[in-house]
């Protein structure tokens, strides 16, 4: 619909927001189309299916579902060995420090959105805790465990990390 002013499509309205027209505006909306639906599939067959959601998740299943989600955000958009699933929409910028790397996203469009996504462990933590809450729901005991064993990484990590730290300090 026009005023006889100016038209204005999706293109222009990209670059009104970004004054360069790079920011994939319509890839990023492809994807929060696509998690809303996932996450609207996943009610409707719980509900269809009678499946009794709990009123309440204590505190302890609150931090282990945060630390699993933490963990596997890290593993999916940092690690080296995950690049294979970044590999068709990041390019390696550089390696940065405890063996993680840093891509950038690559293309236009949604390509250059789901790079977006790939590349950062914020935005993906919303992903993952969807899957984690949501295999919580219909199976706990099997997320917990699941969650258990991401969050024994993060331990390990932090671990490894001091263990490191004192070395250092051994040495100097």
């Amino acid at each position: 619909m026009t005023d006889g002013k100016q038209h204005h499509d999706a293109r222009s309205f990209g670059e009104r927001y970004d004054e360069g027209g790079g920011t994939p505006l319509g890839g990023y909306m492809a994807l929060a189309v696509t998690f809303t639906a996932g996450a609207g599939a996943f009610a409707a067959i719980a509900w269809r299916r009678g499946l009794r959601l709990p009123d309440t998740v204590p505190a302890w299943d609150v931090a282990l579902l945060g630390t699993a989600t933490f963990k596997a955000s890290r593993l999916l958009t940092k690690d080296k060995v995950t690049s294979f699933l970044r590999a068709p929409f990041t390019h390696r910028e550089r390696e940065s420090n405890a063996n993680e790397v840093m891509d950038a996203p690559r293309g236009n469009g949604l390509r250059r959105a789901v790079g977006d996504l790939v590349s950062c462990p914020f935005c993906t933590s919303t992903w993952v805790a969807g899957g984690l809450v949501g295999s919580y729901a219909v199976a706990p005991r099997a997320a917990r465990l699941l969650c258990a064993g991401l969050s024994a990484v993060v331990v390990s990590d932090w671990l490894q990390y001091a263990w490191s730290v004192t070395e250092q300090k051994a040495e100097e």
